[in-house]
């Protein structure tokens, strides 16, 4: 089906209170009401000129549909985080100012997997359901569901991450970061707080990289964006790039690598077990505690926040490359945020979940009204302790 893009769409990177395809309801209501058994059964015509009455004759705006005949089952990834709060509320904030009806679900964890696609399928199978905005946690669990949701006419649009191999028509729209650009972004700041120490180095030096997961598209993206910028900025600068570490990231970086023995820079990049905070702390502490560690980067909250943790034993992060490791984080909340400004972690790559939320429902509402949609991609912005006050900035620092 050939698409085109919701020009009202287009900005909402940043635009938090947009919205979508809402017409005035006020406006299009009669006004005046005959009393009881005036007028005839069967009206007459209008004198030749004669304007009708007001409210006769009167056909509905093209595509205008009462908001509240619609309801949306939305599935975060979790509640675990305040990212996903954060979404939560943009879905809310969508859902009230055009008048339809959210149900909000998620799995305890990132990784509870099988819950999330039970949750999915539930949704598929309620009655009055006019789509799905969905944020898999996995990029294959839900393929089978995908289907049956198509089969049964139920549109899904998917946000934060994208399923690639999902059926053809099966998703009719992706609200996400450009990940791969995001985790671009972290690299390109980092390597700046770090280039004349790599410069400097008579031996090699170690960057770590803690992925919460090597399922999801958007953590995928966000560290393979990460390493191939990173490499390319060094082979740039004359230096040789190891990649080590989880076999995902090692076999999909499109970096120019050399061996490990070979190398100026060691990127290594560490998956836990599950997606906790404490789990991702035990990674960042294997590689924050190895003496040529250099640079840190934790490509969410979780893993963010998994590496803060790992300091409060370690106290090797600072925001001087000379006396410390530089660590880029990844999202905000109170504790990445409060990091930064304490001078403890170097900066962090934002994205916008209230406007995420906000997007989704906006644009399931565009689908139900007949109109054309096609994916919306939303930008990430490298904030420090410098700009976090600025207007295009703080908005997007949820707490």
């Amino acid at each position: 089906m050939k698409k085109k893009v919701l020009t009202s769409l287009l900005c909402v990177a940043m635009a938090a209170t947009m919205v979508v395809g809402c017409g005035s309801k006020e406006a299009d209501t009669p006004t005046d009401t005959p009393a009881e058994g005036e007028g005839e059964e069967t009206p007459e015509e209008p004198a030749e000129g004669e304007e009708p009455a007001e409210g006769e004759d009167e056909e509905p705006a093209e595509g205008e549909t009462a908001g509240g005949d619609y309801h949306f089952e939305i599935i975060v990834k979790s509640y675990q985080s305040s990212y996903w709060q954060a979404a939560v509320k943009g879905v809310e904030q969508a859902a009230d100012e055009l008048g339809v009806t959210v149900e909000c679900t998620g799995p305890n964890n990132e990784s509870d997997i099988a819950d999330q696609v039970q949750m999915l399928n539930s949704a598929i199978n309620k009655d009055g359901v006019n789509g799905i905005g969905l944020a898999a946690c996995d990029q294959s669990a839900c393929l089978d569901a995908l289907q049956t949701a198509m089969d049964k006419g139920i549109p899904v649009v998917c946000f934060d991450s994208g399923i690639p191999d999902a059926p053809e028509g099966s998703v009719l729209s992706t609200v996400a970061t450009d990940n791969y650009g995001a985790g671009a972004t972290a690299a390109e700041n980092l390597y700046a707080g770090l280039k004349d120490k790599i410069a400097a180095a008579t031996a090699p030096v170690r960057i770590g990289e803690v992925n919460q997961e090597a399922t999801s598209e958007s953590i995928i993206n966000r560290g393979l964006g990460f390493i191939d910028k990173f490499a390319e900025l060094a082979k740039a600068d004359g230096k040789t790039v190891a990649v080590i570490g989880n076999e995902k990231y090692v076999n999909d970086t499109k970096a120019e690598t050399v061996a490990e023995a070979e190398a100026d820079i060691i990127i290594e990049v560490r998956v836990p077990a599950q997606t906790t905070v404490e789990l991702c702390s035990t990674e960042a502490s294997t590689i924050m505690g190895q003496a040529d560690t250099i640079g840190m980067f934790g490509s969410n909250q979780v893993a963010a926040e998994g590496i803060l943790t790992a300091n409060e034993m370690l106290n090797v992060l600072g925001s001087d490359p000379e006396t410390s490791i530089l660590a880029a984080g990844f999202d905000a909340g109170k504790v990445i945020k409060g990091a930064i400004t304490g001078g403890t972690m170097y900066g962090a790559v934002t994205q916008s979940p209230l406007a995420m939320g906000i997007t989704t429902v906006q644009t399931l509402y565009a689908i139900a009204n007949g109109e054309a949609v096609e994916d919306v991609p939303t930008e990430g912005y490298w904030y420090n302790a410098e700009n976090m006050e600025d207007d295009s900035i703080a908005p997007n620092l949820y707490d």
